[in-house]
């Protein structure tokens, strides 16, 4: 084996041992890029030259800054942090719980309820979990509700957005695969509610046949007649389903682009905040603890005038817009790190090493979907998202591109498919201990009555159910690909 071999290996290597120290991936993938640029220059002058390297800022230029399509992730971000923010999500989960009062599990079908509007308004896990584990945990708690199946609802259920469009996660994955992010926004639409649907009847079911679980909410909790409860539903469900409407319908009907529908999401969840928190209260309709003083009592909220409202509005927006700053400075530098990693990868033949390496197995288009669905299960267990993404893509896309599942699957939409798979795959790293970060979200703003241990044991059952739907989804392929068939045909 030649040094123009164990340097690709060498860097490999190099970044399974890193990721483990705890250092930021950014700066890990970009690190170890630089560092093998100038070992291999070093080295030999032929298997990397000064002017490889002076490529590599107008790579990251074009790569990340030039990207018109990840100007869609900013306004995404943005969109779902302030429909948080906003308490928007906390009416949406208010009315669920008095819709689903009645039915058994009802809280827990009201928080999956949620979760799955919300998973269309935002792919910021971190935000939906530790925000339905604020509002829903201590009330489901208080209802005497089991502490493993509630851990386990809120935490499988906040993180539905990374797979339910509009996802930032699919944004990534598109342009990585150098695929229509609008076709792969509609083939996650059924996979991604097939998910939500095996969360609602497994509690269904556990709860109906051990209803201890899951005691019924009190008959009188919320408005009882017709007339208050249409008005709730008419205030807090359906201003978010318009707002999703509106970004999703535009990108399925064909009417605007993902980045364009992404605008209009950030403008319309700023627009409905300030309807929600300023305009609403100013006619009397919203209620006053929304608002930043929602300690205060009553008397003296009703006090609080337009302006001060306002005022308040503002200061929610401006808290918006720097979350949104450096959650987006996050992603980007980890794409900074990442492209110049895989430059350097591929500059060094890295990519060719894998793909020889692999089609040497023997293995066959299924055995090479179940080697690489199994390496990105366990990197789960370690790593977040957005790191599996950006080390796995640009090393195993020149496999994906070549695999063959015949009548199975056209040769066309395998790409497709597999990305959804992926997608699935990937929303367990968010459950599957050690380091499954939903879990260590919850933890962070659970009570104190919650142990990790709990936490543990309630999402065993919802990421056995997450490899069923990816099961489902592998044995059935339509189940991804019959809408974008239907739609953009």
């Amino acid at each position: 084996m030649g040094i123009e071999e164990i340097l690709p290996l060498a860097m490999f290597g190099t970044l399974a041992v890193l990721l483990f120290s705890g250092f930021p991936v950014a700066f890990v993938l970009g690190g170890i890029g630089l560092s093998f640029a100038f070992i291999a220059m070093w080295i030999d002058p032929f298997l990397f030259d000064w002017p490889q390297f002076g490529a590599i800022p107008s790579r990251i230029y074009g790569a990340v800054s030039e990207n018109l399509l990840l100007t869609a992730v900013p306004m995404f971000i943005l969109m779902g942090t302030m429909l948080e923010r906003s308490g928007i999500a906390r009416d949406l989960l208010n009315c669920l719980q008095v819709l689903l009062r009645r039915v058994p599990g009802g809280l827990a079908l009201a928080v999956t309820l949620m979760g799955t509007i919300l998973a269309a308004t935002t792919g910021i896990i971190g935000a939906s979990v530790v925000m339905m584990s604020l509002l829903a945990l201590p009330v489901m708690i208080e209802q005497k509700y089991d502490p493993r199946l509630s851990t386990g609802t809120i935490a499988a259920s906040g993180t539905l957005g990374i797979l339910i469009p509009p996802s930032i996660m699919l944004v990534i994955m598109a342009d990585l695969l150098s695929r229509s992010v609008g076709n792969l926004f509609v083939a996650a639409v059924f996979p991604g509610l097939l998910l939500a649907s095996l969360y609602f009847l497994y509690i269904i079911i556990r709860c109906t046949i051990n209803p201890s679980l899951a005691p019924k909410l009190d008959k009188n909790i919320g408005p009882q007649t017709l007339g208050p409860i249409l008005l709730m539903v008419l205030r807090a469900f359906i201003p978010p389903v318009l707002l999703i409407a509106a970004v999703l319908g535009s990108i399925l009907m064909g009417l605007a682009t993902p980045t364009e529908a992404a605008g209009v999401g950030a403008f319309g969840a700023i627009l409905l905040g300030l309807f929600n928190l300023v305009i609403l209260p100013s006619l009397g309709v919203a209620e006053m603890e929304m608002f930043v003083a929602s300690d205060a009592p009553k008397p003296v909220l009703k006090k609080i005038g337009f302006g001060k409202r306002l005022k308040d509005y503002w200061s929610i927006v401006s808290g918006v817009m720097e979350s949104t700053a450096l959650t987006n400075a996050m992603i980007f530098g980890l794409f900074i790190g990442a492209t110049l990693f895989s430059f350097v990868f591929r500059s060094l033949g890295g990519d060719m090493i894998v793909v020889d390496l692999v089609n040497s197995l023997g293995l066959g288009s299924w055995g090479l979907l179940f080697l690489l669905m199994g390496i990105v299960f366990v990197l789960g267990f370690f790593f977040d998202w957005i790191e599996i993404t950006l080390i796995v893509l640009p090393i195993f896309a020149p496999i994906i591109n070549d695999l063959d599942f015949g009548d199975h699957v056209a040769k066309v939409d395998v790409v497709y498919w597999f990305a959804i798979l992926l997608a699935v795959n990937l929303q367990t790293s968010f459950l599957t201990p050690p380091f499954g970060f939903a879990l260590f979200y919850m933890k962070a703003v659970a009570p104190k009555s919650i142990k990790i241990q709990q936490i543990y044991a309630g999402i065993i059952p919802f990421v056995i159910l997450q490899l069923f739907g990816l099961a489902m989804i592998m044995l059935f392929p339509e189940i991804a690909l019959w809408l974008p068939r239907v739609l953009l045909d």
